[in-house]
């Protein structure tokens, strides 16, 4: 079938330039009502990740099944359902022991690819969505259904941003209750750890950031306190906030050098910090690996949130509708697709949490 209208970068695409396939062994036809901005998608458009031009892009989305291909039986037709970009064999090694994002396996949508140009060329499915776009072809993995009262806007932040914060927190480092935790970087994933944190029962949920708004905003989703990320006195701040230890657990969701520099004197003995923002290809980091080994501490990465898609999207679907968990206040600005350069502009000038394109 011809694909409905798409923003892809590198070449300007037009309705009849671009086919996507029909579903296929395992494959699934969305149509998409709403795709966040995440900062993945513009790290991977400027090339800090490398890849391969024209590409769509765009894997924060949500909308409704059109159609299924064979071996697909947890969706069918009219289902609501969540896009993500963690798609997962479920029967490798890393499958098995429950890691699905860093699945090592194949589905068939990888050996045929659902977007070419009409003259055969590829075209890249960024981040394996190309959700930046009115219809999608992903791995049945990739998606999971959702009660059709949640709105379609909230729920494309489930996708990536809420996951992959909250995850880092639930999942990856799983805080007990009465931890220190230290959140750096308060944009749309920090602001779900920050959140993740406090539903945990951490004791002190400490936001920082350089921008005086965005912390803020981060005492809305839970944080205790803030600290000014470029306070010449920070790491300071944080150990009187602390009873003079420091946190138990930093999470540094940005991917920024100083920042993951920072995190690690942030640290308590015995604390652990952990990487959730990912920098550019070749980015190092200077540490000072004896202080981190006397002092019992850990660095530890965390993908997507260590989350299974559909074992995590509905729990935080339930915790949505207790009034539990904060999506709807996520969403800055709404976005048609035609005007997706200017809400890709507003992120880049760090003025949004989570802009939407919505259809």
């Amino acid at each position: 079938m011809k694909a409905a209208v798409c923003h892809a970068f590198g070449t300007p695409l037009k309705i009849e330039d671009v086919t996507l396939s029909n579903p296929g062994e395992g494959a699934v036809r969305v149509k998409i009502a709403a795709c966040a901005i995440c900062h993945s998608d513009i790290i991977y458009m400027d090339g800090a990740w490398g890849g391969t031009l024209p590409a769509v892009y765009g894997h924060e989305a949500a909308g409704v099944v059109e159609e299924v291909g064979p071996g697909v039986n947890h969706v069918e037709v009219g289902d609501h359902v969540v896009v993500t970009l963690i798609r997962s064999c479920g029967e490798c090694h890393y499958c098995a022991q429950g890691h699905h994002v860093i699945c090592e396996g194949s589905v068939p949508i990888d050996a045929t690819p659902p977007l070419t140009a009409d003259d055969g060329s590829a075209l890249v499915q960024g981040l394996r969505c190309g959700a930046f776009a009115e219809y999608v072809v992903v791995d049945g993995s990739q998606i999971c259904a959702i009660p059709k009262d949640i709105p379609l806007d909230s729920a494309s932040l489930l996708a990536c941003g809420v996951m992959t914060g909250l995850g880092a927190v639930w999942n990856t480092a799983q805080v007990p209750s009465g931890s220190n935790v230290v959140v750096i970087g308060t944009g749309g994933v920090g602001l779900n750890s920050v959140q993740g944190a406090a539903l945990c029962g951490a004791k002190t949920v400490i936001a920082m950031d350089l921008a005086e708004d965005k912390m803020k905003a981060a005492k809305t989703f839970g944080a205790t306190h803030t600290v000014n990320a470029g306070a010449n006195d920070a790491a300071e701040q944080v150990r009187k906030i602390t009873d003079g230890r420091g946190a138990d657990y930093v999470f540094v969701t940005v991917g920024a050098l100083p920042a993951i520099e920072q995190s690690v004197g942030l640290l308590a003995k015995a604390g652990t910090a952990v990487l959730v923002g990912m920098p550019g290809d070749g980015a190092i980091a200077k540490i000072e690996p004896d202080a981190i080994a006397n002092a019992a501490q850990r660095i530890i990465g965390s993908k997507m949130g260590s989350s299974k898609v559909r074992v995590d999207i509905p729990r935080l679907v339930d915790m949505y509708q207790q009034g539990r968990l904060k999506l709807d206040e996520l969403i800055t600005g709404r976005y048609p697709l035609s005007e997706i350069n200017e809400a890709i502009d507003s992120v880049r000038r760090g003025e949004a949490l989570r802009n939407v394109i919505v259809f």
